[in-house]
């Protein structure tokens, strides 16, 4: 069992790293890397790139982002912090407001990590509130330079539809696009 495997559900917790990885992949892991701080005395935030893995449903890309962060933290990447990782739905469950939580806390929590993965962005019903949520998440990420794994199912020339246009374009230039192709992995082992 390595460092990261408590936080990464148990689905996840074998990901790894294919050998013949995509270039811009490679070329992002090679960011993050230059990215890091080389001190750890007051070391400041770790400043970095984001990702986003777009394709279909069931193409594997929860699978890479988990085995991204497994091969980061594992290869010793320094972070104050351990990478908060969250689906986009269970994010927006944990900040509806309600009773006795302080919504704003929490959402503080994943606007202030020094690396978060949001996988399935896009994928919640949308509505002003989620809007918001999106925007105000990606927006404080993308001017503070903050590195973030993102995955999502929405095909890149409909970002902007389903995200909104403010959001597509900090995507876009904030974030490395990889996209996966293929089969629904999950419909084929069955």
């Amino acid at each position: 069992m390595t460092r990261i495997d408590n936080l990464v559900p148990l689905r996840y917790r074998d990901a790894q790293l294919d050998e013949t990885e995509d270039p811009k992949l490679d070329a992002w892991i090679d960011e993050i890397r230059a990215a890091e701080p080389t001190t750890n005395i007051d070391r400041p935030k770790m400043h970095g790139p984001s990702l986003l893995i777009l394709g279909p449903t069931g193409v594997g890309k929860t699978h890479k982002a988990y085995a991204l962060l497994r091969h980061l933290v594992d290869g010793g990447l320094r972070l104050r912090s351990w990478p908060k990782m969250i689906s986009a739905a269970d994010l927006y469950a944990r900040l509806r407001p309600r009773s006795g939580v302080d919504s704003e806390q929490v959402f503080e929590e994943f606007l202030a990590a020094e690396m978060v993965f949001i996988d399935d962005l896009g994928a919640a019903k949308t509505s002003e509130w989620v809007e918001e949520v999106n925007y105000r998440l990606i927006d404080h990420r993308y001017n503070n330079q903050l590195a973030t794994i993102f995955t999502s199912n929405v095909p890149p020339r409909e970002l902007g539809e389903v995200l909104g246009e403010r959001v597509a374009s900090r995507l876009t230039e904030m974030c490395t696009t990889v996209v996966l192709k293929g089969a629904d992995r999950r419909r084929n082992a069955a």
